[in-house]
């Protein structure tokens, strides 16, 4: 189910705070650091699942032409009035995309795939839609973050032992995730980092948790991990019309 207005509310409190602000800039800064490479100079770039279009924002300060699409009214609305008209903004499903194939130069899907059914339908949907390559990030499940939040919910009472949305996602090894990219994108991972090694407990602007939190590790090892695939000058694990019939059936 689309997320509500309640959502929205809960979610813009937790970067106002000041663990959150700590964790979103570090965040920001390595998705930053894993697509320097990437041209953006009048080049498209869609978000798919933009939610309050915090990365989609930092997309564009990157130079980058943003377009972004979420599945939640109150989501879209939020990312409306933080981005006014720096931003297309579509209503809509990610496994069914409003778009035309290689509409976009890449796509971006930041921490989706953990609330999504059927994670390699986004992803083929994803792959069709860009020219270039995608970026996508997620929640690590083999971090310290994982494993204390277990714990916080394990204490509320919540399913699987986390607490509140997070009760709701599907948490991503890196093998998974790797394993995923390969079987629905068609190629495998250019680049992958994380950071924020230590627990959330640990998110503090203070001498040595700051320098241990924002150092890019492994991909997995920290709570925030970023994956970059190039499309480009990449061999396709699979022959080029298999895939794109693929891609096709999953939007479909």
């Amino acid at each position: 189910m689309p997320w509500d207005q309640d959502t929205v509310k809960r979610h813009e409190a937790w970067f106002d705070s000041p663990v959150g602000r700590f964790a979103l800039a570090r965040e920001l800064h390595l998705v930053d650091t894993v697509i320097a490479d990437w041209p953006r100079r009048n080049q498209r770039l869609v978000e798919i699942g933009c939610g309050l279009g915090i990365f989609l924002e930092e997309f564009w300060r990157g130079g980058l032409d943003i377009t972004g699409l979420d599945n939640s009214p109150a989501m879209i609305a939020a990312c409306r009035e933080r981005l006014g008209h720096r931003a297309e903004l579509f209503l809509g499903n990610a496994d069914h995309l409003p778009f035309e194939d290689k509409e976009f130069d890449y796509a971006a899907l930041v921490t989706l795939l953990e609330f999504c059914p059927d994670p390699g339908a986004v992803l083929r949907e994803a792959t069709r839609t860009a020219k270039k390559g995608l970026v996508l990030a997620f929640l690590n499940r083999w971090s310290l973050y994982a494993r204390e939040q277990r714990k916080v919910g394990q204490k509320n009472g919540q399913k699987n032992g986390l607490d509140t949305t997070l009760s709701q996602a599907r948490w991503f090894s890196w093998p998974e995730i790797s394993r995923l990219i390969c079987a629905h994108v068609g190629h495998k991972p250019t680049l992958a980092r994380s950071i924020l090694a230590g627990p959330p407990s640990t998110w503090k602007d203070r001498p040595g948790l700051r320098q241990m939190n924002s150092l890019i590790c492994p991909p997995f090892l920290g709570a925030f991990t970023v994956v970059r695939v190039d499309f480009i000058g990449e061999k396709p694990l699979t022959p080029l019309p298999a895939w794109t019939t693929e891609a096709g059936m999953g939007g479909a």
